[in-house]
């Protein structure tokens, strides 16, 4: 099985634990206004690969990923899971550390036989919560966040460990109500092992200039890293009242 590949990452720090190995697959359904690797977004175009090929990749520098392992992230990995689950499988069968960084976008509650056969195989996810609130997740995304949110207590029931990422944007997600509440519906699960509260940077738009597209929040400033630890604080105080 081949899958279409955006690019591959030797040196991953910020992707799971330890020293990753990190593949980019091609495709998105979302549009973030803050996505800053637009040229993800097409499906079915970029480098096929099979999962041997990446295999032989990682294993060329295998000893620098002994604390860590392979991390598969986009676009959307998920858009190309029946290739995320050979690879992971492959990766089980060479004791590799697995992590899946996702939005959860193409859950579908009720359908889980494809989800269900990829966490055999899957060791961590990253979860990306763009917006708790639908309304808002869908002015900011192009889609609503009822798929994401169902895939979060999925992940809880099959007691997948999941890191969760919040991207906190001036005048968006920068909100003490939104923060609070994601923070209550974050304390409902209890299979979390971290929370990465990351502020808005602009570092995406020069490819939006590249690629001859409008940056979608032109204007705003990134955020200083003094407020994204507020943000996270207020999270953590929303997940302290429900787990009292």
């Amino acid at each position: 099985m081949e899958g279409y590949i955006h690019s591959l990452e030797s040196c991953g720090t910020v992707d799971g634990p330890g020293l990753r190995f990190v593949v980019f697959l091609q495709g998105c359904p979302l549009r973030c206004k803050y996505c800053h690797n637009p040229d993800t977004w097409k499906p079915n175009v970029g480098n096929k690969m099979s999962v041997s090929d990446i295999l032989k990749k990682y294993n060329k520098k295998s000893s620098f990923y002994k604390n860590g392992g392979i991390t598969v992230t986009g676009g959307e990995p998920l858009m190309q899971m029946e290739f995320v689950t050979e690879l992971f499988k492959a990766c089980k069968n060479e004791g590799i550390h697995t992590c899946l960084d996702t939005s959860g976008v193409t859950f579908t509650p009720g359908k889980t036989e494809k989800f269900d056969l990829l966490m055999m195989y899957t060791d961590l996810v990253m979860l990306d919560i763009k917006h708790i609130d639908n309304v808002e997740h869908k002015e900011l995304t192009g889609l609503d966040n009822g798929n994401i949110l169902s895939f979060a207590k999925y992940l809880d029931k099959k007691n997948i460990s999941v890191w969760i990422r919040h991207v906190v944007v001036p005048t968006i997600t920068q909100n003490d109500k939104y923060l609070k509440q994601l923070g209550n519906f974050i304390g409902t699960l209890h299979n979390i092992k971290a929370l990465d509260v990351l502020p808005y940077h602009v570092m995406g738009r020069s490819k939006y200039q590249e690629m001859g597209l409008t940056y979608p929040l032109e204007g705003i400033e990134p955020l200083d890293k003094e407020d994204a630890i507020k943000a996270r604080t207020i999270i953590l105080e929303g997940m302290r009242e429900v787990r009292k």
